[in-house]
């Protein structure tokens, strides 16, 4: 009997822990498609070009905008209602796609959709292995952190010294560092999920939306990176 109901129990919380991750990939694909959209409109009108990338004022706004966002989320996710929540991270979306529209006038669009598959592939691949595997990746997770800011501490040099080998190792250690991430973040987004027995519970959707706004900045950045290396400009 005993066996019964920790097997019955068990089989409760998996299949819980399976419909917050589909959550969390829902809430992720949403972003993404939000992006870009306002990515390309951004781009494809005169007029919000001007206001956003016109003027280093509209530019400065934007990105300090994006940065001050993100930090909320991540830092007060807990405290906001579900509904700010979700608002807030849609915004951040629209947001980050006005600042990737550049990405519209200065690659092709064919080499816009090519990275964005060959991305694609790269993250589903990476992720599935993150959720499936039963090795412990908190070493390589912090591996990756620690190589993170490696790239920003190279990024800030970038801009005082322009060269193009540096670029393509930033680059290169980039989507290094972001498809170790994409592993490790949906490992820990996984496990996470085990501990909510409820996923129809405003605090189980909170996690949702946390664990897609974190496989969705793993995405972003390793198509950005990607799209330096492969991406055909105009």
């Amino acid at each position: 009997m005993y066996d019964e109901l920790t097997a019955e129990r068990e089989k409760s919380i998996s299949i819980n822990m399976t419909g917050l991750m589909k959550d969390v990939y829902a809430w992720m694909a949403i972003a993404l498609v939000v992006t870009g959209f306002s990515a390309w409109f951004v781009a494809d009108n005169a007029l919000l070009r001007g206001l956003f990338m016109g003027s280093r004022t509209g530019t400065l706004v934007l990105i300090v905008a994006t940065f001050a966002l993100v930090w909320r989320l991540s830092s007060a996710m807990g405290k906001m209602s579900l509904k700010t929540a979700a608002a807030m991270f849609l915004v951040y979306s629209v947001l980050n796609g006005i600042t990737l529209s550049a990405v519209f006038l200065t690659y092709t669009l064919s080499s816009i959709g090519g990275v964005f598959f060959m991305t694609a592939g790269t993250f589903g691949i990476m992720s599935v292995y993150g959720y499936v595997t039963k090795a412990d990746l908190s070493k390589m997770g912090n591996m990756c952190l620690m190589g993170l800011f490696g790239i920003i501490l190279a990024t800030v040099l970038g801009f005082f010294f322009d060269s193009t080998l540096l670029q393509m190792l930033i680059s290169y250690a980039g989507i290094l560092i972001f498809t170790g991430l994409t592993i490790y973040d949906t490992q820990s987004i996984k496990r996470l999920a085990l501990t909510y027995h409820s996923r129809a519970t405003d605090e189980g959707q909170k996690v949702a939306i946390m664990g897609a706004l974190t496989l969705y900045l793993d995405f972003i950045n390793i198509f950005i990176y990607l799209l330096r290396l492969f991406g055909d400009r105009k």
